[in-house]
């Protein structure tokens, strides 16, 4: 896919990750098609309606790829009874809809990519795990499985089918550190509950380079891990921050207060997820930023979104 010109689409287009894939596959010449829920307002448009199970098939025509990043933000509110519902049809039905899309084409993609997140192992305290790790308990383990299912139909029809299991991108135009990294600045910064947790991070670059990567090697399939090589603890991170930064960390987040604001999300930042990329190493992928301060430092050096 990457030696010549192809045609991709992308569902989660305008998101965070979807942004920087885009502009990286159009900048080298390929052909994107953006799946968007609204009239189409050009050929690089396609109508698609994940609650409903819609896509303009028709549109998906000659794509070599088909690239799915849609889903609603896992921190952009409280975790309601409304908004768990949200988070999971938004990942389940589009997924669903998707690979059945891609499945009843008659030239079928090559390939299918799938999002997917490290939510998917639970809490797994400071024991490091890969690939071949079960699923852990909870709504986000649970959620993660159901949205790694919903790619059954693309299986089914012969289509190779990865799942990128996300971890934490960091990058200052959006995610957790798009919050971080203000309050870091302002000198309002520090760990968040005993800081023993750990983070699995990766950068936008190399995010971006590893979805790329899995669309290009027909070897691999499946889940595979998009985190840096080693994942850190979050007192760890918060340390790296203030150097980079040139800040004080000495706001702490105690654990009982982050329940309060948080509520059931609190879980999620609170939890310790070492997640290593064993398969994307693997297969040969080689890390721009494997460290956390190149990391942070890469991130500052990005234009802000808009």
């Amino acid at each position: 896919m990457e030696t010549t010109r192809s045609r991709v689409a992308v569902a989660g287009a305008s998101g965070l990750i979807g942004t920087a894939l885009t502009r990286s596959l159009t900048a080298d010449g390929h052909d994107v098609v953006r799946l968007v829920r609204r009239a189409p307002r050009g050929p690089g448009e396609v109508r698609w309606d994940p609650a409903s199970g819609r896509v303009d098939t028709a549109g998906l025509a000659g794509c070599t790829a088909v690239v799915n990043l849609a889903g609603a933000g896992i921190g952009d509110h409280r975790w309601t009874a409304a908004y768990k519902r949200e988070l999971r049809d938004s990942r389940v039905l589009g997924t669903s809809a998707l690979a059945a899309a891609a499945a009843s084409l008659d030239e079928p993609p090559r390939v299918f990519l799938n999002a997917g997140a490290i939510g998917y192992y639970g809490d797994t305290g400071a024991r490091a795990v890969d690939e071949t790790a079960p699923a852990g308990t909870g709504f986000l383990p649970a959620l993660c499985v159901e949205w790694e299912e919903a790619t059954a139909a693309a299986q089914e029809a012969g289509i190779r089918t990865v799942i990128a299991r996300n971890g934490l991108v960091v990058a200052r135009q959006g995610g957790a550190w798009a919050r971080l990294f203000p309050l870091f600045k302002a000198g309002l910064g520090g760990r968040l509950g005993d800081g023993r947790q750990y983070w699995s991070y990766i950068s936008l670059h190399d995010e971006v380079a590893a979805l790329r990567h899995l669309l290009a090697t027909e070897t691999l399939s499946g889940p595979v891990n998009l985190t840096a090589p080693e994942p850190l603890t979050n007192g760890e991170i918060t340390a790296a921050m203030g150097r980079v930064l040139r800040r004080p960390t000495l706001f702490p987040a105690p654990a009982p207060a982050l329940r309060v604001a948080l509520g059931e999300m609190a879980g999620d930042v609170l939890g310790s997820q070492r997640v290593r990329p064993a398969r994307l190493l693997d297969s040969g992928f080689a890390f721009t930023y494997p460290g956390i301060e190149e990391t942070l430092r890469a991130a500052l050096a990005q234009p802000r979104r808009g």
